[in-house]
């Protein structure tokens, strides 16, 4: 199997596109067709640590998503969560049209103090539950390349304290209408699944979201495994291979999600927060959340005052 990669930035994304670097470092809509991928591409796996929403026509690959096939036959757009690993492969369908489109590219922390980062994760479109691309009419699609477009004149604009959130804004718009029109697609064609990491993601959203944290401390590995009726290593191995993660990994990365929410939106101390989220010590907390995220918990707040 082919070595993964970690993209953690958009800059990532950019040089392997052979694209200038960014002009914001967290949100950038590219357009497709000037996107040139290297020859070895097709041997490549990776793991970004963004949201990628594509609007894409003659796409020159196949996008396999989780190491299953994200279907293009009927659908333009595509949504992919952050930690989720893709790789692509030849497209034997392709017409001699040149690829056109965009990819919008955002990175959660660009969302971090706002409403909207608490409600990425209802957006089903994102999860490994859904595996084709998204029909849009000709007056639908124009009206999604008008909201990215607007996006992109936003953060290339003089950037004040309007900026985010009318980006924001318009992200949601985009997000909420691609919402209605997967539930009419969804009513007509088959959503093909991977059931298991579906139910999973299911499973350790709901701990959360229910606040048994302190009162239960983290969800272990055990406990997900039984709520599956799988066994831990067997699970484990199966989210390797399909997420390049193990089911600890999954934990944590929800974890991660739920204390940069808190730390942002938020006047809680370091202490209660990790209090919140079930360590006995904030020093266990600050320990993880600085080897996610590359910062202490203070020091990502900062960043957000």
């Amino acid at each position: 199997m082919n070595e993964l990669s970690h993209f953690k930035k958009i800059g990532d994304y950019h040089k392997l596109a052979n694209l200038p670097a960014p002009e914001h470092p967290l949100i950038s809509l590219v357009n497709y067709a000037r996107v040139q991928y290297p020859t070895t591409i097709e041997k490549l796996r990776w793991r970004q640590d963004y949201y990628t929403i594509g609007l894409k026509r003659n796409v020159a690959h196949k996008l396999f998503y989780g190491q299953q096939e994200y279907d293009f036959d009927q659908g333009l757009m595509t949504f992919v969560a952050p930690q989720q690993v893709m790789s692509l492969a030849g497209n034997p369908n392709l017409k001699a049209n040149k690829p056109s489109g965009y990819l919008l590219l955002v990175h959660p922390d660009f969302l971090w103090n706002s409403d909207l980062a608490k409600k990425m994760s209802y957006f089903e479109f994102f999860g490994y539950g859904v595996r084709e691309s998204l029909f849009l009419s000709q007056k639908e699609e124009k009206q999604m390349v008008a909201i990215l477009k607007n996006i992109q004149q936003e953060y290339q604009s003089n950037i004040d304290k309007f900026s985010q959130k009318i980006i924001i804004s318009q992200l949601e718009l985009l997000l909420n209408y691609a919402e209605r029109y997967y539930e009419r697609q969804f009513i007509t064609r088959k959503i093909s699944n991977h059931e298991t990491v579906r139910r999973l993601e299911g499973i350790v959203s709901d701990y959360f979201k229910e606040d048994r944290l302190i009162e239960k401390g983290l969800p272990t590995v055990q406990m997900v495994a039984d709520s599956l009726n799988l066994s831990p290593n067997y699970l484990s191995s199966l989210l390797k291979s399909q997420t390049g993660q193990s089911t600890q990994q999954h934990i944590h990365n929800k974890l991660i999600e739920k204390a940069k929410e808190q730390l942002s939106t938020t006047t809680l101390s370091v202490s209660e927060i990790a209090y919140s989220l079930g360590f006995e010590h904030h020093t266990s907390f600050t320990k993880l959340f600085k080897n996610k995220t590359e910062m202490t918990p203070l020091e990502f707040r900062k960043a957000f005052n």
